[in-house]
């Protein structure tokens, strides 16, 4: 678990990154910033706001970690905090590099070291990278004299950062632990900060073996199950709920129980299981598949399964429980229609 309600701001750098692809070029700071205790509140807030401490990463690289820039970078800055401003500015140029897609937007990097963040009972400290890139228009109301004058100035959303990465000093052979953020985690330009910026990897923790998992039984259901087995929108919807209810209930996921409580037959728990074989990396998962359900996960997940029938533009069915209690038929006239049986209305 990760707690940064009492971490500080020992230092903290600010550069500004433009596009590679337009040739907008980069601007370094030289020297660490000024941070009065109102300021200090209010960064703390910015920055602390976008890491949700639930998704767990750790720096990578094939070739081996010293030759991910980031790590390189950053094990040096935990040696040596007083070197923040020349090590910052080696991270910029990288960020820089890698800005390549058109749609990348310029903005300010912020490069802190943090103190007494506490990770798993341990405390200890942390490096962030932020980037702020979305502006907006702020309006100051003077009032002198009985006469009112508005002035405006664009500046950057305290809010959140459109971009993070929190750097956590510990299982440095492994690459530290590291969050991240994205703002535009769903685009096509986004992937530059995980994967080329970063280069970063799940480090298979719970969270993310339980996301996997569910993720991986959605995606078998609208396409194996629907297509080799002729499933109906019923019988998807019933898996789906099944599956949902199993990582609700369980504290620890067993993959032959789970199969066993899905899927009523063996051919399509057979089926389920190569899926599996051809989608997990054996490297996270063991060959059993257990793991400890992570509850965060499963609520998230649980959003995206979505057991409901949409019928034209006029119903939506939602199925909870039995499927037996619903029936799907065509009449005379060629209409198509549900019989839904029930005991109580509400």
């Amino acid at each position: 678990m990760l707690h940064l309600h009492n971490c500080i701001i020992q230092s903290m750098i600010v550069h500004r990154i433009g596009n590679a692809s337009q040739d907008e070029g980069y601007e370094l700071s030289d020297h660490v910033v000024d941070i009065d205790e109102p300021l200090h509140q209010i960064l703390l807030s910015y920055f602390t706001s976008a890491i949700s401490g639930e998704e767990l990463y750790h720096l990578h690289n094939d070739i081996g970690l010293d030759q991910n820039e980031i790590y390189h970078v950053a094990k040096k800055i935990f040696e040596d905090p007083a070197s923040l401003p020349r090590l910052s500015q080696t991270i910029a140029a990288h960020l820089y590099r890698h800005s390549k897609h058109p749609r990348i937007k310029s903005g300010e990097l912020y490069i802190a070291c943090l103190e007494g963040v506490i990770i798993e009972d341990e405390v200890t400290n942390a490096i962030g990278i932020f980037k702020s890139e979305s502006k907006e228009t702020f309006l100051n109301v003077n009032i002198r004299d009985k006469v009112a004058s508005i002035q405006y100035n664009d500046g950057i959303p305290a809010q959140k950062p459109d971009k993070a990465c929190l750097i956590i000093n510990t299982d440095a052979d492994k690459g530290y632990k590291v969050y991240i953020y994205d703002y535009l985690n769903k685009s096509n330009e986004a992937g530059f900060w995980k994967d080329d910026f970063l280069g970063v990897q799940h480090s298979g923790d719970d969270y993310y073996m339980t996301s996997q998992m569910m993720e991986l039984t959605k995606q078998f259901v609208a396409h194996s199950y629907a297509g080799d087995f002729d499933a109906s929108k019923v019988q998807q919807a019933d898996i789906l709920q099944r599956s949902v209810n199993y990582f609700k209930n369980n504290d620890t996921f067993d993959n032959q129980a789970f199969a066993q409580s899905v899927f009523d037959h063996s051919d399509v728990r057979d089926s389920f299981h190569n899926f599996q074989d051809e989608q997990l990396s054996n490297e996270i998962f063991n060959q059993d598949k257990t793991f400890s359900i992570s509850v965060p996960a499963v609520k998230k997940q649980a959003r995206l399964f979505k057991s409901v029938i949409k019928l034209d533009k006029n119903f939506h069915i939602y199925i909870h429980g039995n499927n037996e209690l619903i029936e799907q038929g065509v009449d005379e006239e060629g209409r198509k229609y549900y019989k839904i049986y029930y005991d109580n209305e509400s």
